[in-house]
């Protein structure tokens, strides 16, 4: 499973694509050499990869328009990738294509506190723009756990969220306009300055859109005051039943916390001795309630949070009395994936939502899953969204392991379908979760979304065969039955 890919195209074509691209671009910005393009040949998903043919990282707009031309020229596949932190495969290379890396474009064009905007190139680092804006008493909201590496760009593509995404919304709710090149090398602005832009809004059709629409080269985004105070409590529970009932019970008091999180015992115990927390390894469950504003504000809300909390059943509250203590309760849950290989060779993070009223429902059925697959599974999750990221443990060098994993996460996004939800919040589909787009989806909404590619890409060459899978592909894998003069796209060539 996790065996290096092996070269899958030809030298004769490797050698014309990049003769090609030394027309346009420095020798300097191509790798295709074994040595050099290795690192390229997966994303934050390692357990599936592909050694790209060619890879390219261009400096400037006008090269980014020179490559897509020359790309689709030759009819070659291009894969978007920023930092390359993503977790569902999505900037996988494809075999006989070129990645397109926009590490280059990490310059921060602008910020005006004023405005309270900050507009900046696709490979400036998340937390970086916070960095930047800090001085003005300001930051950007959306915080992924990946917020020290992962890019702008990359948050665009997947539609990032992170702890705080209850209050603050997600990266559609906190990007005001991009700037973007389509596979026909032209330059295409979404958005704008303003609270609202003339026309359709294809600003949101393109955030989340997993770099199948167009290569990012600007964006702007929303900076918002950083909070004059902010405190979290630390609840523990006697069952995760209980604590996600009192995640319900906090949103029914009218209450929006600007994080709610919760993590079972497994997750716990799994981070607790890695970054020491002070979390409460009994407790079957934990749950972390952030409260953010004026100081008369937060200490009303704490006030009202904990009533809730211990009505609803817990059995320890812990408050952080100063902002190291704050941050120290979110370094756990901020650890929780590379905490993991503290405890199991390997671990398969899903990404799922689902109605928060469901999550006791939810969490009791995956705990009868881990003992139907034989693995164990750690529970991290936005409790206040309802977006979970069960840590399936497994060691892939015991055989059939991963397999048992697969199976295992696609029952669970499969229950997430069953209970309402989604089978993504924050993460994408990529090709991790290509197959259970035919559960959640029928064939006419998945006609229609390729109706929106083709749109933006006649030829199909921007990030194939990921996302979006084809009608054949659901009824190969028994999850659709297509018939004849019902599936006019059963399936689509790539070009």
């Amino acid at each position: 499973m996790n065996a290096p890919s092996k070269l899958t195209f030809t030298v004769e074509r490797q050698r014309e694509v990049v003769a090609a691209l030394r027309a346009v671009l420095p020798s300097y910005c191509i790798l295709y050499n074994e040595e050099d393009t290795r690192p390229y040949e997966c994303d934050g998903l390692a357990a599936y990869r592909q050694l790209p043919m060619v890879v390219v990282l261009p400096e400037t707009e006008a090269q980014v328009i020179a490559i897509l031309n020359t790309c689709r020229e030759l009819k070659v596949p291009i894969v978007p990738r920023g930092a390359g932190t993503g977790l569902s495969g999505g900037a996988m290379p494809i075999a006989d294509g070129v990645v397109l890396s926009t590490a280059k474009f990490n310059k921060l064009i602008k910020l005006d506190p004023y405005a309270r905007t900050a507009v900046v190139q696709p490979g400036v680092r998340n937390l970086a723009i916070s960095d930047a804006a800090a001085p003005h008493g300001l930051y950007y909201a959306p915080d992924p756990s990946s917020q020290i590496a992962c890019t702008i760009g990359g948050n665009v593509a997947e539609n990032s969220g992170g702890v705080h995404c209850l209050k603050y919304g997600l990266t559609v709710h906190n990007v005001l306009r991009v700037r973007m090149v389509t596979i026909d090398g032209d330059i295409v602005e979404l958005g704008g300055g303003a609270l609202d832009a003339p026309g359709l809004d294809l600003l949101a059709v393109f955030i989340g859109s997993e770099g199948m629409l167009g290569v990012v080269t600007e964006v702007t985004v929303k900076l918002v005051p950083k909070p004059q105070q902010a405190r979290v409590i630390m609840a523990s529970f006697d069952s995760v039943v209980t604590g996600g009932d009192a995640v319900a019970n906090v949103i029914a008091a009218g209450i929006i916390p600007a994080g709610l999180e919760m993590m079972d015992k497994t997750s716990s115990r799994m981070v607790e001795p890695f970054v020491k927390a002070g979390y409460d390894t009994d407790a079957e469950a934990i749950l972390l309630c952030e409260s953010d504003g004026m100081p008369e504000e937060v200490e009303e809300e704490i006030a009202r949070m904990s009533a809730v909390l211990k009505s609803s059943g817990a059995t320890a509250i812990a408050v952080s009395q100063n902002e190291a203590e704050r941050l120290k309760f979110w370094s756990g849950r901020k650890n929780a994936f590379p905490a993991a290989g503290r405890i199991s060779p390997d671990y398969y993070c899903m990404d799922g939502t689902i109605p928060r009223k469901r999550l006791a429902d939810v969490l009791i059925r995956i705990t009868e899953m881990e003992g139907k697959y034989d693995l164990r599974c750690a529970n991290v999750f936005h409790a206040g969204d309802g977006n979970l990221h069960p840590l399936i443990l497994f060691d892939a060098n015991k055989e059939g392991e991963f397999e048992r994993a697969e199976a295992f996460g696609a029952e669970i996004l499969a229950l997430c379908v069953e209970v309402g939800g989604t089978i993504t919040g924050e993460h994408g589909v990529g090709i991790e979760k290509i197959n259970s787009m035919c559960v959640q989806f029928s064939p006419k909404e998945i006609e229609a979304f390729f109706a929106v590619k083709r749109a933006f890409d006649t030829a199909f060459l921007l990030n194939p065969d990921k996302a979006i899978p084809t009608l054949n592909r659901c009824a190969e894998n028994g999850k659709m039955l297509v018939k004849g003069g019902q599936t006019k796209f059963a399936h689509l060539p790539r070009f």
